[in-house]
């Protein structure tokens, strides 16, 4: 699949922009603070139906604006399609001209695989940019995943209510069953969803690895979860109750997840240097892309944003010489040129965008 038109109305600094992609890789290139990323968040809103950068979307609006909106034209296999979004007072989503009602309605219809300079510290930041990983993966393949993952923050939010009222108000205690319950019951789909992914990108990125280091690295990931058996996951629940009632949260469940990544058995993010943590986020992405592929026999748009400031010339090359028939998107400060790779070039100024052809 690839995106061969974008749209932007009010959008960050854009106020009317339309931008026709090569299906094979696109390099916008220009200097820092001209609006290069934005171009990549707008791909993403129509994927995912939200920002990588910001969880308000009044931040996306033109500053000038009280709306914006974004269109993105795709072709899939044998049929195009169109995705488009507005944000004003509300958020409105439209698949192909017609209205839908909620955001996991658009999940599906745009597959990307993100790495922004942010990506390459995710070994050694906290959890939640892992869980996050996973959960935009998870969202893209699995829609019903995202319905999951509100429900359980919305049930774990209520138990966690509930542990305070116990703890300073004396409420009863047997009434946290019902919470225990619902929490375990969709803690466990996840939490097989999860493992199921995590499995699947295993199988890739151990060839993908071994190919970019000359056979020198074996890589492994690693769930941890302190659920380890999805059917004693209401059993654990309860035996945490008297943590929980004295820390006032939920100690046990998904939502405390993460993963780890070895190389030759030894944890990169204790004993790994800053170039095996680079390659390994390059394998890491290059097998979410191999994964999807797998799932809905479509390779997956790849967005790259500011690829040249976190990685050398060398990785560069690597990286896009094991992207097989993606369509990608660059941003960088300078021209990104690569031999035997035919390269459409986009020069950004202030907003504007110049495209330069190949």
């Amino acid at each position: 699949m690839y995106i061969k038109k974008i749209k932007l109305e009010n959008f960050r600094n854009y106020e009317k922009q339309e931008i026709i992609l090569s299906e094979n890789i696109n390099n916008i290139f220009g200097d820092n603070a001209q609006g290069k990323t934005n171009i990549l968040e707008a791909i993403f809103l129509c994927s995912l139906g939200k920002s990588f950068r910001t969880n308000q979307d009044k931040e996306m609006v033109n500053t000038c604006k009280d709306y914006l909106k974004v269109e993105t034209s795709f072709f899939k296999k044998d049929r195009e399609g169109k995705i488009n979004i507005e944000i004003n007072k509300n958020k409105n989503f439209y698949i192909n001209d017609i209205k839908v009602k909620k955001t996991s309605d658009i999940l599906g219809k745009i597959y990307v695989v993100l790495f922004t300079p942010q990506d390459i510290n995710i070994f050694k930041s906290e959890p939640l940019r892992r869980r996050r990983f996973l959960n935009i993966m998870i969202s893209q393949l699995r829609p019903i995943y995202v319905h999951l993952l509100n429900k359980y923050n919305k049930t774990l939010e209520q138990r966690n209510n509930y542990l305070k009222q116990i703890k300073y108000e004396n409420k009863p205690e047997y009434m946290l069953d019902i919470w225990d319950e619902q929490l375990a019951d969709i803690g466990k789909k996840i939490f097989i969803y999860r493992k199921e992914f995590i499995e699947k990108i295993n199988k890739k990125i151990k060839d993908i690895h071994l190919n970019t280091t000359q056979n020198k690295e074996n890589i492994e990931i690693k769930y941890k979860s302190n659920i380890i058996d999805e059917n004693k996951y209401l059993e654990k629940l309860k035996k945490a109750k008297n943590m929980d009632f004295q820390k006032g949260y939920t100690t046990i469940g998904i939502h405390r997840d993460d993963f780890e990544i070895f190389i030759n058995n030894q944890n990169i993010s204790v004993y790994g240097s800053q170039g095996q943590q680079r390659s390994s986020i390059i394998s890491l992405k290059l097998a979410e892309a191999e994964t999807i592929y797998d799932e809905i026999e479509e390779y997956p748009i790849i967005l790259l944003d500011d690829f040249t400031s976190e990685l050398d010339k060398t990785r560069i090359k690597g990286f896009l010489e094991n992207i097989k028939q993606n369509q990608v998107i660059i941003t960088s400060t300078e021209k990104i040129m690569l031999e035997k790779k035919q390269i459409n070039y986009y020069n950004i100024n202030n907003g504007k965008i110049n495209n330069m052809g190949g």
